[in-house]
C-alpha cells in the first residue's frame, strides 16, 4: 500500500515537483526496483485471453514473462537495474497483512457469486483481487534475474540504502529520487515520473519528522489511519500542530476515531531509525546464460524461444551503446520557486532594482 494518498496530496499542494519523462533518460544510472511490487504488477496485468499465462503443466507465468520482457527493455534504456526483494516483515506491519489477508476472503466469496450470476468483467475483477506474490513466485524471478546477469539484494526487514526505488514511502526514509511507473506495461504509454524528497520537503514546508508524522496520519502500511482523516486534513493539522502528539491533545477524539492501542510511535521509529543493510557488495552486471535461459524459459515454461532469442539480441546490444553525455541533471535538485505571492515591501525592492540597474545601463551608454 505504501502512504494512502500521497502522490494526491503531492499533485494537490506541490505539482512542481513531480517531473515526467522518458526512461532513456535515465541512461547509465544504477536503479533500486522493488521487486515484490513489480511481481504483483506482473501477474495482475501479463495475460492472455483475460487469463494468466501458464505452462503445460499448469503453473503461472505471467511473473516470467514480466520480468524477463521489463528487464530487458530497462536495459535496453541504458539502466542497471537492481532488483530489492523484500525481508521478513516487520511485527507492525501485521496489521496491514492481515487486512490484505480478509480481503482475499472476501473476493474469495464474491468470485463465486460472480461465477453464478455476474459478467465475465466482474469475475476478472475479484480473480485479480485473489492475487498474491509467492516464495514461488519469488523463486522463479530470482532464477530469471540469474539468467539474465543482473543482479538482485534481499532487503533487511525491507530496507537497503538506495537511491531510487519504486514504493512511495521510501520518501519516508528519505530516498533522495523516488521514480514510478517505471516498470508499467508499454501499453499504458504512462510517462516515468520523477521526486526528488528534498524539493517535496521545501515546496511543502516540512521537516523530515514532520513529513513522516505526515505520512502515519495519512495511513501506511505500520499502522491504520485515524479515521475521518484524509490527505488534506492531515496536511493542514501538521503544519498548524506541529506533530502527532499536539494533534492529538486538540482535535475532537469522538469525531475523529483513533483505533485502540494505536502505535504511532513504533511507525515513527521504524521510518526515522530503520534497520539498513549496509554490508553489500557493489552489484555486478553479468553477460546472460543464453543457454541456461532458453532451457529455463522456453523448455521448462513454453515461451516461444524465437521471441526469448529476440529479446536476448537486444540484451546483447544494448551493450554496445555509447553514453552520449551523463543525464546528471535529471538527479540534481531543481531550484524551488515558492508559491506564495510576494509581500508588497519585497515587490517595491525587486522593482527598485531592476530600475537602478536599467539607470546604470544607460549611463553606460
Amino acid at each position: 500500500m505504501g502512504i494512502k494518498g500521497l502522490m494526491k496530496l503531492i499533485g494537490d499542494e506541490a505539482p512542481s515537483c513531480v517531473k515526467e519523462g522518458e526512461m532513456k533518460n535515465y541512461f547509465g544510472r544504477k536503479i533500486a526496483v522493488d521487486a515484490s511490487m513489480c511481481l504483483y504488477q506482473f501477474l495482475i496485468a501479463v495475460r492472455q485471453d483475460g487469463a494468466q499465462l501458464t505452462n503445460e503443466a499448469g503453473e503461472i507465468t505471467s511473473h516470467l514473462s514480466g520480468m524477463f520482457y521489463r528487464t530487458v527493455r530497462m536495459i535496453e534504456n541504458g539502466l542497471k537495474p537492481v532488483y530489492v526483494f523484500d525481508g521478513k516483515p516487520p511485527e507492525m506491519k501485521s496489521h496491514e497483512l492481515k487486512k490484505r489477508a480478509e480481503g482475499r476472503e472476501k473476493a474469495k466469496d464474491e468470485l463465486e457469486e460472480a461465477k453464478e450470476t455476474g459478467t465475465a468483467q466482474e469475475i476478472d475483477k475479484q480473480e485479480r483481487r485473489l492475487v498474491k506474490v509467492t516464495k514461488d513466485h519469488v523463486r522463479d524471478a530470482k532464477k530469471v534475474l540469474e539468467l539474465l546477469g543482473v543482479p538482485y539484494v534481499e532487503a533487511l526487514s525491507n530496507l537497503i540504502e538506495h537511491s531510487s526505488i519504486l514504493s512511495k514511502d521510501s520518501l519516508c526514509f528519505k530516498t533522495p529520487v523516488l521514480l514510478r511507473r517505471l516498470t508499467m506495461p508499454e501499453s499504458r504509454k504512462l510517462p516515468v515520473q520523477e521526486l526528488h524528497y528534498e524539493k517535496i520537503m521545501s515546496v511543502l514546508g516540512l521537516t523530515h519528522a514532520q513529513f513522516v508524522d505526515l505520512c502515519i496520519l495519512m495511513g501506511c502500511d505500520y499502522v491504520p489511519n485515524i479515521k475521518g482523516i484524509g490527505p488534506k486534513k492531515a496536511f493542514e493539522l501538521i503544519k498548524k500542530h506541529d506533530n502527532i502528539e499536539t494533534i492529538l491533545q486538540n482535535i475532537d477524539l469522538e469525531k475523529y476515531k483513533v483505533v485502540d492501542d494505536w502505535q504511532y510511535k513504533d511507525a515513527r521509529r521504524l521510518f526515522v531509525e530503520p534497520e539498513v543493510y549496509k554490508n553489500i557488495d557493489p552489484p555486478k552486471w553479468k553477460s546472460p546464460d543464453i543457454e541456461g535461459m532458453i532451457e529455463f524459459m522456453c523448455v521448462k515454461n513454453g515461451f516461444n524461444e524465437e521471441r526469448i532469442r529476440s529479446g536476448l539480441k537486444r540484451l546483447e546490444k544494448s551493450k554496445g551503446k555509447i553514453n552520449q553525455g551523463r543525464m546528471d541533471d535529471f538527479f540534481k535538485i531543481s531550484k524551488v520557486v515558492s508559491t506564495s505571492k510576494p509581500t508588497p515591501k519585497k515587490d517595491a525592492k525587486r522593482k527598485a532594482g531592476k530600475q537602478k540597474g536599467n539607470t546604470a545601463k544607460k549611463l553606460k551608454r
